[in-house]
């Protein structure tokens, strides 16, 4: 199994932290639930916790760690973290070495109640492995609604077997959230796929968009790896110039939890060539926007990506979304 991952087996909890070998903890982790409601629940990163509420409804209520604009490949547990994990009564992160430097607070929880990866139960064979990220999975799945929609599986057979007795309303309650990301899928391939085949380049911060580009079709490009620890070298900004003015790219995008500043180097060394490129706009990678705005759902956080990208390497997108939610001010065509 490769990337890091966290599974409830039965009463006993297997852990596989990989990159420094396989560690196998053994759990006394009840798996079901016997208090009162709504259950606390935990979830790292605001995607996970999207699902989690959406199919725990009224019976869960989900604590979200990481908000708008925070990067978990660099995202350190604090006090307050440990504080609400050790408080709820379950626990969802993503997986696939997202949240990295969590490790060593997942695996104590794990001990005691039940932790769970979301792309736990994604077929193997829908990821990406990039050569540059040395032997692990690329774990920016949400970016394919496609493969997204494997994670609420995986959340709502874990709540189905931590709380058995409403099994079946997690069931009932994923119906219709599976249809919206169903739709959402589809709208991406129709927005993005009217994009004119010479502009389908998309240059980003950082590789967080690879799953992006293969559902709807771009070829993706970014100015740091796949995780945010590693710098771009002068070399590599220098490359993607030279690739912008020769492929006449029109937009550069930035992101919404990554500093603008290397974009802003592509768009000075394409200036310095005489070629004129725009910051097109801030797109959403890894985390989606504020709480209690609609670019705040993981629904709102892709169809923003869509809109903005497709408007603006010339495809054909309504001004304010698939359901009309966007703000304005997101569009910068």
């Amino acid at each position: 199994m490769k990337g890091f991952n966290l599974c409830v087996v039965s009463l006993c909890l297997v852990i596989t932290l990989t990159g420094c070998g396989d560690v196998q903890v053994g759990s006394n982790a009840v798996n079901t639930y016997a208090g009162s409601y709504p259950i606390r629940s935990v979830a790292t990163v605001g995607m996970v916790a999207d699902i989690v509420r959406n199919v725990g409804g009224e019976y869960v209520a989900t604590e979200q760690l990481m908000g708008s604009g925070v990067d978990p490949h660099l995202y350190k547990t604090t006090r307050d973290d440990v504080q609400k994990i050790m408080s709820g009564d379950i626990v969802f992160y993503s997986g696939l070495m997202l949240e990295g430097k969590m490790g060593d607070t997942l695996i104590k929880v794990s001990r005691n109640k039940p932790v769970y990866a979301v792309t736990e139960e994604i077929d193997p064979n829908t990821l990406l492995e990039p050569a540059e990220f040395q032997g692990h999975y690329d774990p920016h799945v949400w970016m394919d609604v496609a493969v997204w929609i494997q994670c609420v599986d995986a959340v709502t057979s874990a709540l189905a077997t931590f709380d058995p007795e409403h099994a079946e309303q997690y069931r009932i309650n994923a119906g219709p959230y599976r249809d919206k990301l169903e739709r959402l899928h589809a709208y991406g391939e129709k927005t993005i796929g009217s994009v004119p085949q010479g502009s389908r380049i998309l240059v980003t911060s950082h590789d967080a968009f690879n799953y992006f580009g293969r559902a709807y079709g771009l070829e993706v490009l970014g100015v740091q790896g796949i995780s945010t620890e590693s710098e771009a070298g002068l070399q590599r900004i220098n490359a993607l110039v030279d690739l912008i003015v020769e492929q006449g790219v029109k937009a550069v995008f930035v992101e919404s939890s990554v500093p603008r500043k290397n974009i802003e180097a592509l768009v000075d060394g394409a200036a310095s060539r005489g070629h004129v490129i725009g910051i097109g706009g801030e797109l959403f990678s890894d985390a989606m926007g504020e709480t209690g705005t609609y670019e705040g759902t993981y629904e709102g956080m892709l169809d923003h990506n869509i809109t903005v990208v497709s408007r603006a390497l010339g495809g054909e997108a309504p001004k304010n979304g698939l359901n009309g939610k966007l703000n304005e001010s997101d569009n910068h065509q």
